[in-house]
């Protein structure tokens, strides 16, 4: 449960982020018709990923293919830590470009490319989301585990579109990376005995032996699941000691313009959505 909470708490609140800098770009630049198109590819990447998790639910029955969706779930987490850690301090910038260059073609041309930029970025999370949790298939409580993952992910969208400024985005990422990264060794561990125990390695039988007493209900196994909650908030009270940065800021102190010395003074200052934005630098 605690994984498949995990997993939704991360993979939705990325999907929940890059909905809200598309609808903050698009209304900041002038292009709010283009909105309807961001909402019709989030509800078309909903579809998409929903027909994929069934269609991995079907593959996952197949016993041969529990070692080789393994391997890829933990290739596919240890990418997506990788390119969060390489392109989250620029992920605003990113979105922003790539919607300017979508919707500044004439006519229909822009709706079609804001919708297939859409339905592209969250299918991806949403179908990462569906490959982990099929892994978590036999796991007590996996529904209420996710449902309370979305949940949560969408309560720290809305913090984060009201508070964004004062909140350390970046510890949260980090918290849930440390998270994840345990998780793939997890599934690395089961990946291996499971293609090992369907020969599909080298030395199969050795592997399979030596992996035997790595398994969920091991020693080895057992430390693994309490390190995936002692090593996040370790981290989190590491940070909240050494950290110069907490957790959450107090509001600065708007700077305001003398009377007659200047125009208004939201003039002179950021706008929310880059405010906001610098949480994840």
């Amino acid at each position: 449960m605690l994984q498949a909470l995990v997993i939704t708490l991360r993979e939705g609140f990325e999907a929940f982020l890059i909905v809200a800098i598309s609808l903050a770009y698009l209304r900041k630049s002038g292009r709010a018709p283009l909105v309807r198109a961001v909402r019709w590819g989030v509800a078309a990447a909903i579809a998409v990923s929903v027909i994929g998790g069934y269609l991995l639910l079907r593959a996952a029955n197949q016993e041969w293919l529990d070692g080789p969706l393994a391997v890829i779930a933990a290739a596919s987490v240890t990418w997506m830590i990788i390119h969060m850690w390489r392109t989250g301090r620029r992920m605003k910038g990113d979105i922003e470009g790539r919607l300017q260059q979508s919707s500044v073609r004439p006519g229909a041309a822009a709706f079609i490319g804001v919708f297939l930029f859409t339905l592209l970025m969250v299918s991806r999370e949403g179908m990462e989301t569906a490959l982990l949790l099929m892994q978590l298939r036999q796991t007590m409580h996996l529904a209420l585990g996710a449902a309370i993952g979305v949940a949560g992910a969408a309560s720290v969208a809305w913090l984060w579109s009201r508070y964004g400024h004062r909140i350390n985005l970046a510890l949260f990422f980090q918290a849930t990376a440390i998270f994840l990264i345990v998780f793939v060794v997890q599934l690395v561990i089961r990946g291996t005995h499971e293609m090992a125990e369907q020969h599909f390695l080298p030395y199969s039988d050795v592997i399979h032996s030596a992996t035997e007493s790595w398994g969920p209900d091991s020693a080895f196994g057992h430390t693994l699941t309490y390190l995936l909650v002692i090593l996040p908030v370790a981290w989190l009270l590491m940070k909240s000691l050494v950290s110069r940065r907490p957790i959450f800021q107090r509001p600065a102190p708007e700077t305001r313009l003398e009377s007659g010395r200047g125009g208004p003074a939201s003039d002179r200052r950021r706008s929310d959505l880059d405010r906001r934005a610098e949480v994840l630098r």
